[in-house]
């Protein structure tokens, strides 16, 4: 009986009804609040590793999978590859035994919950690309047997759970919601955040059914101190991406005023540090070369791709996202501007790329606007494009492959016609770079606290 029906019954007459629970729900349920239970995770990268050391940590027997051969030996001679998670608590929970790694789908049979943290990127006329969750899923179905909870967590759009995965799993034959449980939580995982991790940030978690929210929640709550429950796996989906469209849509509206600014001869950064002093109604967002990272940039194309379905056009979304994947062009022109003010010829000029990374004192790659301002250069004709991080040692772009600089030297600095920082690592020294760099263009206001003059410097968005 459904909880609305329930809500129309006399209070009285409520008393009288019995919640049926399965003998597979039982069971799991047992498992899951003694710790006996066994936890796959499918995909061992930024949200994968970090959920299998939690429950590893927790004392849960646990199994990651993933395709990579190469990560599969890295962890279980117990070595760390990822920057967030520490080495020794690594290298500690395979030690104990309480988490192994493997290759084989056929270890998914072992496991009671079994989470999927595959990749989900767009194609190249960027709609979902689904592939990942469709190959987890039908791994996962291969052993599907009963008393068994799947959790999808991977950034995707509304009805993937239970129009992608749930038919997958359905053709076993077995039931969702009695026999086996279905239920969608997802990531929010922030790249080289220390105070928000995987156990201390809030998640939301959708079943399909009731019951299958009500052990997704359980499970959830041996690692992380805060599990809420919503209505269904579909407003989970659309609550992750309004997160991060809602970021998306900020960044871009500060993004096409720095570039209005730089006509208008006003001070971005002043302006929203001037604006950021209101106590109510306004959140300070920043401008910069791009979006990166896995979902701020993806996310948008998902919604508009799934809108389109209900012959819905999200106009303001796409635009938002548009803007925010024309500054790496912006830039790139602000570059060749300065290079054109010195006698050198585009294709004889330096340029020096600070910083990787798509975001601050982390090592993740992924979607980096600094990538896109060097493949731009490239395509140019600009032939000398280096880079300096002490996060990434090489990249491949343009098909070519960049070596970063093992340190930055004054001679190194002073030999580029043009320094450009594209990542704030906390460990350049823009005081240093500022008195042997000819000409510095700042994407991120790195150069705000400057000491020395600050001639020499080209900010986005500063109005010069």
């Amino acid at each position: 009986m459904s909880d609305r029906t329930q809500e129309r019954m006399p209070k009285n007459a409520r008393k009288n009804v019995k919640t049926r629970t399965s003998k597979s729900e039982q069971m799991l349920m047992t498992r899951i609040e003694d710790g006996s239970v066994t936890v796959g995770v499918i995909g061992l990268g930024y949200v994968g590793l970090p959920i299998a050391v939690e429950f590893a940590k927790a004392g849960i027997h646990t199994i990651g999978l993933d395709l990579d051969e190469r990560k599969v030996k890295q962890l279980n001679a117990r070595k760390n590859y990822l920057q967030d998670l520490s080495d020794a608590e690594v290298a500690g929970v395979v030690k104990s035994g309480h988490l192994t790694a493997t290759t084989s789908s056929a270890d998914l049979a072992k496991c009671d919950v079994i989470y999927i943290c595959v990749p989900t990127p767009f194609t190249d006329n960027k709609d979902p690309d689904v592939s990942h969750i469709l190959h987890a899923t039908q791994s996962i179905a291969s052993v599907l047997r009963k008393g068994q909870l799947i959790i999808l967590k991977s950034t995707t759009f509304p009805g993937t759970t239970e129009r992608y995965v749930q038919p997958i799993l359905d053709k076993t034959k077995l039931k969702c919601g009695s026999d086996y449980f279905l239920a969608f939580s997802p990531e929010r995982i922030d790249p080289g955040n220390t105070k928000w991790t995987t156990a201390t940030t809030p998640v939301v978690v959708g079943g399909v059914t009731p019951t299958c929210t009500n052990l997704a929640v359980a499970i959830n709550k041996r690692i992380i101190a805060q599990v809420v429950p919503v209505s269904n796996p579909r407003v989970a989906e659309l609550e992750k991406l309004l997160e991060n469209i809602f970021r998306s849509v900020n960044i871009a509206l500060v993004n096409e005023l720095a570039q209005l600014c730089d006509r208008m001869g006003i001070n971005i950064w002043e302006v929203v540090e001037a604006a950021a002093t209101k106590p109510f109604g306004f959140m300070p967002f920043y401008p910069g070369p791009g979006i990166g990272g896995h979902c701020i940039l993806i996310d948008p194309y998902y919604l508009s791709w799934a809108a389109r379905e209900h012959d819905f056009v999200t106009n303001f979304i796409t635009l938002a996202a548009e803007v925010n994947e024309s500054m790496p062009f912006y830039v790139r022109g602000m570059i060749e501007r300065e290079i054109a003010k010195q006698p050198v010829r585009l294709s004889d000029a330096k340029v020096l790329l600070l910083g990787m990374a798509f975001k601050r004192d982390v090592d993740d790659l992924r979607h980096s606007p600094a990538l896109k301002v060097a493949e731009l250069l490239l395509a140019d004709g600009v032939k000398h494009v280096s880079y300096y991080d002490p996060y990434i040692p090489e990249v491949a772009v343009g098909g070519r492959v960049l070596k970063s600089h093992p340190s930055l030297t004054s001679t190194i600095l002073a030999k580029h016609d043009v320094v450009v920082i594209t990542t704030d690592h906390s460990a350049i020294d823009v005081d240093f770079i500022a008195k042997h760099a000819k000409v510095i263009v700042d994407t991120r206001n790195a150069t705000k606290k400057l000491k020395r003059s600050r001639k020499n410097v080209v900010l986005l968005g500063e109005g010069r």
